[in-house]
């Protein structure tokens, strides 16, 4: 078993007690980041945070413990790039102006998401420019910025994505928004995939990262043709590096 899948568990051992179940995947951790007691104190310390505060676009990604963010940032005029479930339909596009008065909560969740915002690809993201952050939820993730999906390594494709059209880098601050029990104080070793985040916001703290470099672009070699095939922004991504269809 992998050190990932060996701290995985363990976590959402810890993590039952205190997840919110989902209305498809209930407690099922290898399907879905639940929400979780105290994300709406997360999300509190979060936006206190100089970086959401300057920034008026940004990534988010769809798991359950950010729907509170989500609502707030739409509330606040701020513009989002979300992935779909699985990135199986890409990405989409939720601005402030897209929301009537008092949905906002609603196109915070995925359905709403999809009934007001709208479909974006990988080269109108380009056209857009940069984030100015990215935030994330997490089974796991250690005190020096390693954080661990639900396995399926959708965040890192993301991620790999973006880098490879020039819209994230290094200077990106990326922060993951957990339950205080998927903090792990140990020190972790990253994959050569993992994304590690710049900080941590918690119900009880906030946490600032001390991490090593990350990744960029996509690793072909490691992907099937069939990930390829149902990730519609990596077949893209392809056509724009004009890669050849075996690649």
């Amino acid at each position: 078993m992998s050190r990932a899948k060996i701290v995985r568990e363990r976590i959402w051992e810890k993590l039952r007690p205190v997840a919110k179940p989902d209305s498809r995947f209930h407690l099922d951790f290898a399907e879905v980041i639940p929400d979780f007691e105290g994300s709406a104190a997360a999300t509190d310390r979060l936006v206190s945070q100089p970086f959401y505060q300057a920034g008026t676009y940004a990534f988010i990604t769809p798991d359950n413990g950010l729907v509170d963010l989500r609502r707030r940032m739409l509330e606040a005029g701020k513009t989002l790039v979300i992935s779909t479930y699985g990135i199986y339909r890409g990405f989409y596009l939720l601005e402030p102006a897209m929301v009537p008065p008092g949905q906002a909560l609603f196109a915070a969740w995925l359905d709403g998401l999809e009934y007001f915002g709208r479909p974006i690809s990988l080269a109108e993201i380009a056209d857009r420019g940069r984030f100015d952050f990215m935030v994330t939820g997490a089974s796991a993730v250690s005190l020096d910025g390693v954080r661990f999906g639900k396995g399926h390594g959708f965040f890192d494709l993301e991620w790999g994505m973006f880098t490879e059209i020039g819209i994230v880098d290094e200077t990106t601050p990326v922060a993951a928004m957990v339950h205080d029990v998927q903090v792990v104080e140990e020190t972790l070793q990253p994959s050569e995939t993992d994304i590690l985040v710049d900080a941590i916001a918690t119900p009880t703290r906030f946490l600032s990262v001390k991490r090593a470099a990350r990744p960029r672009g996509i690793k072909w070699d490691m992907l099937t043709p069939e990930q390829i095939d149902a990730t519609p922004p990596l077949l893209e991504l392809r056509q724009m590096q004009g890669l050849a269809a075996s690649a």
